[in-house]
């Protein structure tokens, strides 16, 4: 029988390739994306299931889903060209994924399915610092977290939950781990950074608090204070917690093996080990 092995909290910054490549390899970044690689090492995966936001690269305004599945042997990507990385063809498992699209839709979800795609940095960035030679299949699970209205943190959460039922009825031996890509708080391109940046973090307290409720594990207040008014306070991209709470959703919640907050973009790290 199939199980979630572990889950994995990271950011997708497209500008970390680059920055990594020019601050070499005992840069912050490049420490924080190791601890979160050694962690998934040890879980020994076979397959990677990640929640992700795309940033209308995948999909656009007259084609939106709120949540969608990628279901195919292989996709490409980023298709937005982030600095310092190459074109990737990453494989997936279009059998367990069409499975869990199944499981969801049977479970009340309206789960889009896309079949021919590319993604963008939300899926590649961790990736290409966490399996470069992409020799572990993903599947990406899109939750839309940038354009109002936003799915609520219960209903990611619950959907997460699914998908953990879902791997579980998979009948062949599957070791799954889990990621949630995305920030707490980040505006981009947005009114409400400084002059003459690109991106910053309109509300550093939202990320201390919710460094905090994941570090003392508790999902359900996390969930209850994640509301669209907060989230979309904590900047045009503050949705991306929504992938953190659908992955927490796949584990039960609980408390991680570390979080390591990087406060000054508005994100974190951290690893739990399977429910």
């Amino acid at each position: 029988m199939a199980e979630i092995v572990g889950a994995l909290g990271v950011p997708h910054t497209p500008f970390f390739p680059s920055l990594v490549e020019r601050e070499g390899p005992e840069c912050e970044t490049a420490k924080l994306f190791r601890k979160v690689t050694v962690e998934m090492e040890s879980m020994r995966p076979d397959l990677i299931v990640m929640f992700d936001t795309d940033h209308l690269n995948t999909f656009f305004l007259d084609n939106l889903p709120v949540f969608a599945i990628g279901v195919a042997d292989t996709f490409k990507g980023p298709n937005d060209e982030p600095r310092s990385v190459p074109v990737y063809t990453i494989k997936s498992r279009p059998d367990v994924a069409a499975h869990i699209r199944g499981a969801a839709v049977h479970a009340g979800f309206d789960v889009a399915m896309s079949q021919q795609f590319t993604v963008d940095h939300s899926v590649v960035v961790p990736l290409h610092f966490m399996t470069p030679k992409m020799h572990i299949p993903v599947i990406p699970i899109f939750v839309s977290g940038h354009i109002p209205p936003l799915p609520s943190a219960r209903r990611c959460y619950e959907l997460g939950a699914v998908v953990r039922k879902a791997v579980e009825r998979w009948p062949d031996k599957l070791r799954v781990v889990v990621m949630g890509s995305g920030s707490f708080s980040l505006e981009v391109f947005g009114p409400r950074i400084a002059p003459g940046k690109s991106d910053g973090v309109p509300d550093p307290a939202w990320v201390t608090r919710v460094c905090k409720l994941l570090e003392q594990g508790d999902t359900q207040t996390l969930i209850q204070e994640a509301t669209e008014s907060q989230l979309l306070r904590a900047g045009n991209v503050g949705g991306e917690l929504l992938d953190w709470i659908a992955m927490l959703g796949t584990i039960g919640g609980g408390r991680p093996n570390f979080v390591t907050p990087q406060m000054e973009q508005g994100h974190a790290y951290a690893a739990w080990n399977g429910g």
